[in-house]
Parts: C-alpha cells; structure tokens; sequence
C-alpha cells in the first residue's frame, strides 16, 4: 500500500522493486540551489550542455538527438529505478521573469541498480554549467539528494562511479566521507561507498535541516514568495 505519495516498494516474484515517480511533483529547497524535476521544459537547454565533449567524457554519455534527449527525459520519470532532479540557481528562480530553463546548473540521479537490494543507491552529481563549478554547489546538492534518498526512498548504501580523471569529484566525495571500494582500469573508473548507518544518517540530516520540501505545482505563480515562505 502505498497511501499518499506515488511510491512504494512492492514484491514481485520474490523481488522487491521500488515504484519511482515520487518526486514528480517535489521540489527541494536549499541554501543555494532548489531542485525540481526533470520535464519537457529542460530538455532543450540539458541537450545543449550534452554537446560539449568534456561533459561526455566526464559523464561517460553519448551524444543523443535532441528527439533521443526528451525521450530520455521521458524514462527519467516514469522509469521504476531512477529518481532524477534538475539543479536551478535559487537566487536567479526567485525572479519569475527569468524562464526556469535560464536557471539550471546541472541535475543530479539516483538509481537503484539492484532489484534484489532496493536500499542500495547509485548517485551521480552534473554541474554542467563551468561558473558554478568550485564553490561548494555539488556538495550542497549531493548532501540533499542523499537526505532525499534516505527518508523517502530508504537508501542505506550509497555508490558512485567516477572517472580516474576526474579528480575534483573523486576528492569532493571523500570529503564527504565516501570510501574507495574498487578501481577498474578497463572502464578507468573507481567506485566510492558509503554506508548509511545510524550516525552517517544523523549527521546528513543535521547538515540538511533547513532543507525545504514544497510542490513544485505551485511555483508557477510567484517563486519569490514562496521561497519566502
């Protein structure tokens, strides 16, 4: 059963799989940057990025059309096992005269890549946008996004898969306290965990209190009063 929110954990020939369309209409307030999700109206702007080689690389992607990029987008949120959120700039979508698309920065995932583990979470963090880049946006994000997974999806393993070149997202999430747990020369890339045990939950909480959680239906009207709110 699974009462108010359009997600619940259902059992299935022995497997439990996690139906995933709870955050549809969740947007998540931080200190910087709200998280909204991914729809119709980013897809342009997200193709965009897409384009530019050193992102492919650093997300291991290929190029789609922008017909393959809204199709995409359309799996992110009717698929069963991934939770995708868009990152805006808080201060600029507090303007309602700038169009939401002019405010993204990057998005960030999670996927459930066991269907034998529902509690194990594969994250990945994009900030696509150069400027924003080293001023402690991806830790903020990556901070909310794993509070998000922990109380609403019930997360207690978190995975990430990084290139060996992409040292500053290797060092971020050590600094956060991921441990490395396996190096793979063929895809060159190292996998980080981190366990979700009672203490890593209080402290991810703590460091997330003044995270809000609002509908994102009602942002369309006036964004600065909401966020006043």
């Amino acid at each position: 059963m699974c009462g108010g929110v359009k997600a619940c954990i259902c059992r299935i020939g022995g497997l439990y799989v996690l139906t995933m369309k709870i955050n549809e209409n969740t947007l998540l307030e931080g200190n910087r940057v709200v998280l909204v999700p991914y729809t119709a109206e980013h897809v342009p702007r997200y193709h965009e990025w897409m384009k530019s080689p050193e992102l492919q690389q650093l997300t291991a992607s290929e190029p789609l059309t922008l017909e393959q990029e809204y199709d995409m987008a359309r799996s992110w949120r009717e698929d069963n096992d991934k939770c995708t959120f868009i990152i805006l700039d808080k201060q600029r979508w507090a303007d309602s005269s700038v169009e939401e698309e002019q405010c993204m920065v990057g998005d960030v995932n999670i996927f459930l890549t066991d269907p034998t583990d529902p509690t194990l979470a594969e994250l990945e963090i994009m900030i696509a946008e150069p400027s924003y880049r080293g001023r402690g946006i991806g830790k903020e994000v990556t901070r909310m996004m794993m509070s998000y997974g922990v109380t609403k999806l019930g997360v207690k393993k978190y995975q990430v898969k990084i290139g060996l070149d992409n040292q500053v997202s290797i060092a971020m999430f050590k600094k956060l306290g991921f441990q490395e747990e396996s190096v793979c020369k063929v895809f060159k890339e190292v996998t980080l965990e981190m366990a979700v045990d009672e203490s890593v939950r209080t402290k991810l909480l703590d460091d997330t209190s003044d995270m809000k959680e609002r509908d994102y239906r009602q942002t369309s009207s006036n964004r600065q009063e909401l966020l006043s709110q």
